[in-house]
């Protein structure tokens, strides 16, 4: 004769962890490192956290905004190193926005969408207030400071949105090879100019170009006032 099998009871199952929006935000950057940006979706995670899409509603509103919250978790490794008294506010200024850059590199489609989706978390206040207290240290109005931050942001997200793509795209070094191609092909009389700044036009490792262009934004926003208000 054959034993009763013993039914297992639900309450002996293990319990499942309840929902946070930690815990989301954490397994979004998980899909995110493995499978890319484009699969962190409310019904991928639903999957990853067992449970059914319209619970993470509760702790995240759309999409986009839970892709701002994965850019502000990894902000987290952004190099925010403390005070160095030998060295300038304008070389801390520039390594800090270098190591912010690099971060997005490895991750091109998160600062495509940096580009028009802002985060507001710990990571990014801290970021901001870095980059606030070094810029301010130049003597620049505070006025000038406080706009010229939003355009070295931008500047270093739009670079790696660029780039980061760029590095990953099978054709880039073809396209590359084209470009520079047809660039040095120019006839004298049709392209005066391109022929002239050349071989400058195309020269450069990614990273002086990326330091130079930071420079650049830098020097804008200490010598260039703020419009007058219209009257």
């Amino acid at each position: 004769m054959t034993a009763k099998r013993e039914p297992i009871s639900r309450r002996e199952r293990p319990a499942k962890p309840a929902l946070t929006r930690r815990g989301i935000v954490d397994a979004a950057v998980r899909v995110m490192r493995s499978e890319g940006l484009e699969k962190v979706t409310m019904r991928r995670l639903a999957q990853e956290l067992d449970t059914g899409p319209a619970s993470l509603y509760v702790y995240v509103a759309n999409t986009a905004e839970l892709h701002a919250a994965v850019l502000d978790a990894l902000l987290g490794e952004v190099d925010l190193p403390a005070e160095n008294a030998a060295s300038g506010w304008r070389d801390q200024l520039v390594a800090v926005l270098t190591s912010y850059t690099h971060l997005l590199f490895e991750h091109p489609q998160l600062a495509r969408s940096a580009l028009v989706a802002r985060p507001g978390g710990a990571n990014y206040l801290d970021l901001v207030e870095r980059l606030l207290l070094l810029l301010s240290r130049s003597g620049a109005p505070r006025e000038q400071v406080a706009w010229g931050v939003d355009n070295l942001l931008q500047y270093a997200t739009a670079t790696a949105a660029e780039h980061g793509t760029q590095e990953r795209d099978p054709l880039s070094q073809d396209d590359w090879d084209a470009l520079a191609h047809a660039v040095h092909g120019v006839d004298d009389a049709e392209h005066p100019m391109i022929k002239a700044h050349l071989p400058a036009l195309l020269a450069g490792t990614q990273d002086a170009r990326l330091s130079w262009g930071f420079d650049v934004v830098i020097n804008g926003i200490i010598h260039t006032p703020l419009p007058e208000p219209a009257a």
